[in-house]
């Protein structure tokens, strides 16, 4: 009988844990903005800012990452973001006394960090459009010449054999 009351009161334990898990996970809401600015106000707390043609600008806190595609990433002097600033063709700026969790990352933009800002993961930059080259070209014509091979031998051996006169 113990045995049967302390399995049930666990799995309601359980229960209990995965919906109060779920319900502070929607406590702190995603913003998701295409065309229009993202503005973090001070004293203002979300999760994760992702934003598409437009920028996001941090004076509070981000609990989770921003992001940006076509864009820039403002982290203004006292903000703070928990996890990564991603930007993709645009600029990522970490003004002074700002906290940046994890990585700082620009794929066709720049990354400007103040020296008293801090940034606990990685900074990269990929300036410029070479990389995309590489990225997206390169394998592309690797892969149309392995496909011209293909062609060519196929053809090789479907030659007609000569007729004998």
């Amino acid at each position: 009988m113990s045995q049967t009351f302390s399995l049930h009161t666990l799995g309601k334990v359980a229960i209990l844990a995965v919906l109060s898990t779920g319900l502070a996970a929607q406590s702190i809401p995603d913003r998701f903005q295409k065309n229009h600015d993202i503005h973090v106000g001070a004293g203002e707390k979300i999760g994760d800012a992702t934003c598409v043609n437009c920028s996001v600008y941090i004076r509070g806190q981000l609990a989770g990452d921003a992001t940006a595609l076509k864009g820039n990433v403002v982290v203004e002097q006292g903000a703070k973001v928990a996890g990564d600033v991603t930007v993709l063709f645009g600029k990522a700026s970490i003004e002074s006394d700002a906290q940046v969790g994890g990585d700082a990352t620009a794929i066709g933009g720049t990354v400007h960090r103040d020296p008293e800002a801090h940034v606990g993961g990685d900074i990269t930059s990929l300036a410029g459009d070479g990389w995309m080259l590489l990225i997206f070209f390169v394998p592309l014509a690797i892969l149309g010449g392995i496909i011209a091979l293909i062609i060519w031998l196929v053809q090789r051996n479907r030659k007609p054999a000569p007729v004998a006169a």
